[in-house]
C-alpha cells in the first residue's frame, strides 16, 4: 500500500532499501536514544522478525523532487491496547528543513488511526531537539511527560520527553483543518 501524500509518497519498505536505510539511519544516530550501528545483519534481522510479522508498519519516505529520502515507521504496534511508538529519519541533508518529516508524520498518523485502528501513538524525543519537537507538535502531538537524566550516552545524562496523540485529539485536529 502506497501512501500519497502532496509532496512525498509513504512506500512499504523492503530489503531494496536496506543499503539506503543503513546509510541514513547512521547517518543521523547520534538523534535517537539507541545509538548501535546499522548494519546489514541488523536491519535484515529488524525486517524479517519485526516488519514481516507485523510488529512494526514502516515506510519509506520518497518526494517528487529528491527521491528516496527517509524513512517513517510505527513499531512496537500493541494490538490489545491499541497504540504504538512513531519513529522517523530524514536521513538525506539534503531533505532537511523541507517539511518532508512533518508531512510523512502525518500521513503515517492518519494510517495509524484509520488503517491500523489505533487509539494512541506515542514517542520518545531529546529534550533539546527543539527541531524535532516542532515537528511533531505540528503534526498534532503534545507533551506527555518529561524523564529527567533518562539515558546516559557519550558520558553524559540526557533528558528525555515523552509525547502522544490519541484518536480523540486526531480526529478534532482533521475537523479544524477541515474548516
Amino acid at each position: 500500500m502506497i501512501i500519497q501524500g502532496s509532496n512525498i509518497k509513504l512506500v512499504p519498505i523492503d530489503e531494496h532499501d536496506t543499503s539506503n536505510v543503513i546509510r541514513w539511519r547512521n547517518n543521523v544516530r547520534d538523534k535517537f536514544i539507541s545509538r548501535d550501528l546499522f548494519t546489514i545483519e541488523s536491519h535484515t534481522k529488524w525486517l524479517n522478525e519485526v516488519v514481516k510479522r507485523g510488529k512494526a508498519a514502516q515506510f519509506i519516505i520518497e518526494t517528487k523532487q529528491d527521491g528516496k529520502v527517509g524513512s517513517v515507521f510505527l513499531k512496537d504496534i500493541d494490538k490489545n491496547n491499541q497504540k504504538a511508538e512513531f519513529g522517523i529519519f530524514i536521513g538525506e541533508s539534503s531533505a532537511w528543513g523541507k517539511g518532508y518529516g512533518s508531512e510523512a508524520a502525518k500521513l503515517i498518523i492518519q494510517y495509524g488511526f484509520e488503517r491500523l485502528q489505533l487509539h494512541k501513538i506515542m514517542l520518545r524525543v531529546f529534550s533539546e531537539n527543539s527541531h524535532a519537537i516542532r515537528s511533531y507538535e505540528k503534526a498534532g502531538f503534545v507533551q506527555e511527560g518529561y524523564l529527567k537524566d533518562e539515558v546516559f550516552l557519550d558520558g553524559r545524562y540526557y533528558d528525555v520527553i515523552l509525547m502522544r496523540i490519541v484518536r480523540t485529539d486526531y480526529v478534532k485536529k482533521v475537523k479544524k483543518e477541515e474548516k
